[in-house]
Formats: structure tokens, C-alpha cells, sequence
């Protein structure tokens, strides 16, 4: 049998110590499977007195993750400390450029530094595994980088945030507001104190940026996507999209065009019917579109110490099996120095159109102003539909339009322009709509 696997951890949270835990318990089976025993023997986090539920004492404790990472007597660096800075980025930077495999969860360090980070491994000619960093327990990683060798990606899509999941999927079950779901996912640790990063879409734009690059060969672009967050959905528009026969999910998308790649984070309205849209609570979910497989959808748990951990586990265990010699592959399926500048692609229309939710004052010509907004922007309209406000509020109604295909800037130019005007009593409400099944 081949030599032991020497792991050091650094981070020993919930998903730190799960990663120990299970490499414990699950030791024999490891072994078998990867035909060498794999053995934690170094470890570093901020506190070492505090109780993680598992004997740690036979691990060397370092106090600082970087000096872990460069002198601790360990063939794989498991970072698990989070941020895209500080000791994160240090750490996997020594640990890399001391020839060691690393393994990390760390979605916004590979978003910001991924592709700099992937050049050291390659011309170390280690391996640097993420699986957890997208998705969770979902294999999505090893799908995209390793089997699906001579398919075109032509579009990638899902749910990417089961935080954001699981509250839409509350408000739409329950009838609940989003600050009630908060609340309670933040209650049930689903959420942290500060969820901006989860709701307003920047969680979810990191991962899709790290597909982006698996998918289209180019350099991770985090910054350029278009972003927007769940935080302004109602009961207005759960119930409305439920009238027109969708459910609300927050995606990210990713597609080829003729001009460059597109990237965008929103909330859409799916079909009823769709699988995406039968994804619920904090289960994630990817699509991959390409020319020979066609669609091929990933689902599963995506958040969570045990889901997490599982990614964790199955990217050492890959390197446990993996021999000295044998060529990895690219970190991003293409070598590191060949992936290509991202082009952001033109804005184009979008063929699944726009729900647009608009509370205005009920007086004599608001309809036809708006309808007039609508036509000088040449948007098409497929419906549109007037409401009473509520019994509490006869002064205003809810208005709401479904336009056919059309663009993102036609939208936000004729919307613009009806709140200059001066009929809403409350902030415009603008969903994109996906028709595709």
C-alpha cells in the first residue's frame, strides 16, 4: 500500500471539523477505496482550547495557517478559513509554491485570484481542488472539468444560493414576507447576522464567475456581472407570478452569444412547470447546456457543514488516488496562461421578456402614459393587467405588464420614464422571464 496521505487543515468551523470528523470515522472505507490510509496531522484555526467535538491532539497545531501550509509535515493543504484576502490567500499561495495539493471551499478567494492562484499550480504541477466552493455536496466541478470532454457549453445556469431558496420558497409557500423568512433563516442558521452577501446576489455571482470559466475557456470575470438580489421581492409579485403560471427563483446565468459572454444574477420568473422551478428550501441547482449532451441538470444538498465537508472529502480523496507522474487537469479545464480574456457580451434582447409590477395612482390617464412609455420604448406589451391596491388604499392600484421579447435597457428606459412622470406611489418592480423548460 502506498505511503499515507498527510492532511493539514486550516479552519476548523463547522465544515473544518466535519472534514476531521468524517476522515475519522469513515477511515477505513477511505482507505480502501483510495488504496492509502489518509491521516490529519496538522491543523490551525484561531482558538485552540475551543470544543470542536473531535480529538485533534495526535495534529500538530500552528497558530498561523501560513506557516502550516509551508513547513507542516502534510502532502494536501485544506483551507477553510474563508475571505478573499489575509491568511486565506497567503496560505494557499505558500502552500501551492511549497509543492503541496490544496483543497478549498473558498469561493470569493478562487473569484478574486483563481486564475493567478491555478498558474502555481499548474507550473508546480500540484493540484488545486474546489468542488465545495460552488454548489456544495453537487459534483459540479468534477462534471464540468472532467467528463464532459468534447461537448460545447453553450449556456450554465441554476440556483446557486440556498439561503436565497429557501426564503422565496417560504414567502411563495406560506404567504410570509421576506423579512419574516429572514428572520427565520437566519434563526436556523441558514443565513448569517449579515446577509447581504447571500440575498443581495454577490454569493451567487462568485460561483457563477468560477462556472463561467470552467464553461467558456476564460478568465474569471466576478466583477462584470450584472447583479441584483432578492431583497425587494414582495407578496405582490409571489402571488402575481403564481397568476401567470411561474414561481420566483433567484439565478445566475451564463450564456455564449455572437458577442462575447453574458453573466447576470436576478431574480426570474421560471414555468411552473420547469424542473428548475421544482427546486425548493436550500437545495441548489445547475443546469449545463451543450451541443451534444443537451441539458444536463445537477441537483442536490448545497449548503451546510455535512454538504460541504462531502466536496471537501471527495477533492482529497481524489488526490489520495491520483499517483506521482500522472498529468491533473487544468484548474479551470483549460491551462491557466491559455484561458482567454472575458468578453462581455452586447445587450441583447431577451426573448423570455419582463414582468413589470408598477403601484400607481388611481386617477384619470395613468394607464394610457404608461402604455405610451411602453410604446416609445418599442416594447411590445403580451399583457397587462390592472388591480386594485387593497381596500386600504383606494387611492392606487397595482399594474402589472408582461412584454414580449425585448431588451434590458428598452425596459429600464420606459420604467424610467414613468416614475419621472410622476404616477407611482412606490418603487417599480422588474423580473426577467424565462420561458425555456
Amino acid at each position: 500500500m502506498a505511503e499515507a496521505l498527510r492532511v493539514g487543515i486550516a479552519g476548523l468551523g463547522t465544515v473544518g471539523a466535519s472534514v476531521a470528523r468524517v476522515l475519522r470515522d469513515k477511515a477505513a472505507e477511505l482507505t480502501r477505496q483510495c488504496g492509502r490510509d489518509i491521516v490529519v496531522t496538522a491543523v490551525s484555526a484561531r482558538d485552540p482550547k475551543r470544543d470542536r467535538g473531535i480529538d485533534l491532539s495526535a495534529a500538530k497545531w500552528f497558530d498561523d495557517p501560513v506557516e502550516l501550509a509551508e513547513k507542516a509535515d502534510i502532502d494536501v493543504f485544506v483551507e477553510l478559513i474563508g475571505g478573499d484576502e489575509g491568511p486565506a490567500r497567503l496560505s494557499v499561495k505558500a502552500a501551492l509554491e511549497a509543492g503541496r495539493h490544496v483543497v478549498t471551499a473558498n469561493k470569493a478567494l478562487l473569484a478574486k485570484h483563481g486564475v493567478a492562484l491555478a498558474e502555481i499550480a499548474e507550473k508546480k504541477g500540484v493540484l488545486l481542488n474546489y468542488e465545495a466552493a460552488v454548489a456544495g455536496g453537487i459534483p459540479v466541478i468534477k462534471t464540468m472539468r472532467e467528463a464532459m470532454a468534447g461537448n460545447a457549453v453553450t449556456r450554465v445556469f441554476g440556483i446557486l444560493n440556498g439561503t436565497c431558496n429557501y426564503i422565496l420558497t417560504r414567502m411563495e409557500a406560506e404567504g410570509i414576507s421576506f423579512d419574516a423568512c429572514l428572520k427565520d433563516a437566519q434563526r436556523l442558521g441558514y443565513a448569517e447576522a449579515d446577509p447581504t452577501f447571500d440575498i443581495e446576489g454577490h454569493d451567487t455571482a462568485h460561483k457563477l464567475s468560477i462556472l463561467t470559466s470552467l464553461a467558456f475557456g476564460t478568465k474569471i470575470a466576478a466583477t462584470d456581472i450584472y447583479m441584483e438580489g432578492i431583497s425587494n421581492i414582495t407578496q405582490a409579485d409571489i402571488r402575481a407570478a403564481g397568476d401567470l403560471g411561474y414561481r420566483i427563483k433567484l439565478l445566475g446565468v451564463a450564456q455564449r452569444t455572437d458577442s462575447g459572454i453574458e453573466q447576470r444574477v436576478h431574480p426570474t420568473m421560471v414555468p411552473t412547470a420547469s424542473v428548475i422551478a421544482q427546486v425548493h428550501g436550500v437545495t441548489n441547482a445547475v443546469a449545463i447546456e451543450t451541443d451534444i449532451l443537451g441539458e444536463l441538470l445537477l441537483s442536490g444538498p448545497g449548503a451546510g457543514g455535512n454538504a460541504t465537508a462531502s466536496a471537501v472529502i471527495g477533492d482529497i480523496a481524489d488526490i489520495a488516488k491520483s499517483r506521482p507522474g500522472f498529468q491533473h487537469a487544468p484548474v479551470f479545464g483549460w491551462p491557466a496562461k491559455e484561458l482567454k480574456p472575458y468578453k462581455k457580451a452586447r445587450m441583447r434582447s431577451h426573448a423570455g421578456g419582463y414582468f413589470i409590477r408598477l403601484t400607481v395612482h388611481d386617477r384619470t390617464g395613468v394607464f394610457a402614459a404608461i402604455a405610451k412609455r411602453m410604446a416609445d420604448s418599442d416594447i411590445s406589451l403580451e399583457s397587462i393587467v390592472q388591480q386594485a391596491a387593497g381596500a386600504e388604499t383606494l387611492a392606487q392600484k397595482t399594474v402589472i405588464l408582461v412584454t414580449h421579447e425585448t431588451t434590458e435597457a428598452a425596459v429600464r428606459k420606459a420604467v424610467e420614464g414613468i416614475t419621472k412622470d410622476g404616477h407611482l406611489t412606490d418603487k417599480p418592480q422588474v423580473i426577467r422571464i424565462e420561458r425555456a423548460e
